[in-house]
């Protein structure tokens, strides 16, 4: 089938351009960008007043699948992710079972391809059981298509365990995507370690339960020469760190979540549990810092940590509760409404950190709008303002700090190996 897509303005953070131009697709790959190509097409998009943009990549997605599918499926997973924009999901490895083996890797690809919806990559856990006791089949693993590995939803606590991780992730030339907490320091808390911590009266969580681990799992990627990417920064500490490690030289890359540069721990209503994330919610100098990091590369990459859990759940408060937010859907207008038009990003920029840059770290030949490339696209309308409303997810969690938030930018289109899998 012939799709075309006409009168946009297509962005190609691959040769850093912007034009006003149709794109062709044919055969699941862009065939022709140019401007008012003479074409009949099957299916034409009209994008006038719309970006065309490579897909959305997330580096960071719960789908729950398998074993907590009353929280998520595959299927309404990658439903969210097409109606955000996301072409690609790399999702993490806390399922139920954990994925440390290659028969949940092989079970989880399978559930995406007869889907067909978007792209799925499943990470593999570090260690068996995400115990932090010994390695996983990490070999069968890459065999079987891993992406990456990760512990996401704790740390490695044995250093030499986690160096012999990263030792094998240098080998099999894949990333160490890594969520750095020294659950030592955490002490049972759940916010933020500041005087809101102290108005909700609950134990607080201290930068230093981020920065001490992202701090040691540099120097160990130092050593083993892996591939280190930090999932969901939250801290000054961290920006600072990164952007020391690359003026060194390490092979480090990172990745902010909207929650974290659009609020702030002094947010949080009484005991409302959907202002509950794990990092959690900070001070206003750590959200600078990180709308720094982004505005200066020392943070190469927008991810969303999408975590969806039940509203039985989420209604626990914020003392007992389970940590994470829904965040497929509602990533591409907050990074519009609270990055872009302030100044912080421009929309290159943007396509750079949610389509290219984790392209780059995953090793994927996607991420740019170009001709002979696959045809993963999406279709942003950068003026269309609405209200956020948890209603119109499809995700099965509906738990975000978001709700009511008047908002700018919205995602028109999505284009999957050419194919329309969403348009609003």
């Amino acid at each position: 089938m012939l799709l075309l897509i006409k009168n946009g303005t297509v962005i190609n953070p691959g040769d850093q351009t912007q034009a006003e131009a149709d794109v062709l697709v044919e055969d699941g790959m862009i065939k022709k960008i140019g401007a008012a190509l003479p074409v009949k097409a099957e299916r034409v998009i009209d994008a006038a007043g719309c970006y065309v943009m490579p897909g959305f990549i997330d580096m960071h997605v719960h789908l729950r699948d398998p074993g907590q599918e009353y929280k998520e499926t595959v299927e309404t997973g990658l439903r969210a992710a097409v109606h955000g924009g996301f072409t690609t999901i790399v999702a993490m490895p806390n399922t139920k079972p954990i994925v440390d083996n290659p028969d949940v890797v092989r079970y989880v690809h399978n559930k995406a391809q007869d889907i067909g919806l978007a792209h799925v990559l499943q990470a593999g856990a570090m260690t068996r059981g995400e115990r932090g006791e010994e390695l996983s089949d990490i070999e069968g693993m890459v065999e079987a298509g891993i992406p990456a590995l990760s512990e996401d939803g704790k740390s490695v606590m044995n250093a030499q365990l986690c160096r012999e991780a990263m030792t094998l992730a240098m080998k099999y030339d894949i990333p160490v995507l890594a969520h750095c907490e020294d659950r030592n320091l955490v002490n049972g808390g759940v916010v933020n370690e500041d005087g809101n911590a102290q108005r909700l009266g609950l134990k607080g969580i201290a930068n230093s339960v981020e920065d001490v681990i992202a701090a040691r799992d540099m120097i160990l990627a130092r050593e083993t020469g892996a591939a280190l990417h930090l999932c969901h920064c939250s801290t000054k500490g961290s920006v600072q760190m990164l952007r020391f490690a690359k003026q060194v030289g390490l092979r480090v890359t990172a990745e902010v979540c909207p929650h974290h540069f659009t609020l702030t721990s002094s947010d949080i209503p009484e005991d409302d549990a959907n202002y509950k994330m794990n990092p959690p919610l900070r001070t206003q100098e750590d959200v600078d810092a990180l709308k720094e990091g982004l505005r200066d590369g020392a943070i190469d990459v927008i991810a969303t940590d999408h975590a969806p859990h039940t509203a039985i759940e989420k209604g626990e408060g914020l003392k007992h509760a389970p940590f994470g937010i829904a965040g497929l859907e509602t990533v591409a207008s907050l990074v519009m409404t609270e990055l872009v038009e302030p100044g912080y990003l421009t929309m290159m920029q943007m396509a750079e950190k949610m389509s290219y840059n984790p392209a780059k770290i995953l090793g994927l030949d996607r991420g740019v709008a170009e001709e002979g490339k696959p045809a993963d696209l999406v279709v942003f309308d950068p003026q269309r303002e609405y209200v956020i409303n948890p209603a119109d997810f499809y995700s099965k969690g509906k738990n975000t700090p978001f709700a009511g938030r008047k908002v700018r930018g919205m995602v028109m289109a999505t284009v999957v190996d050419g194919r329309v899998v969403y348009e609003r």
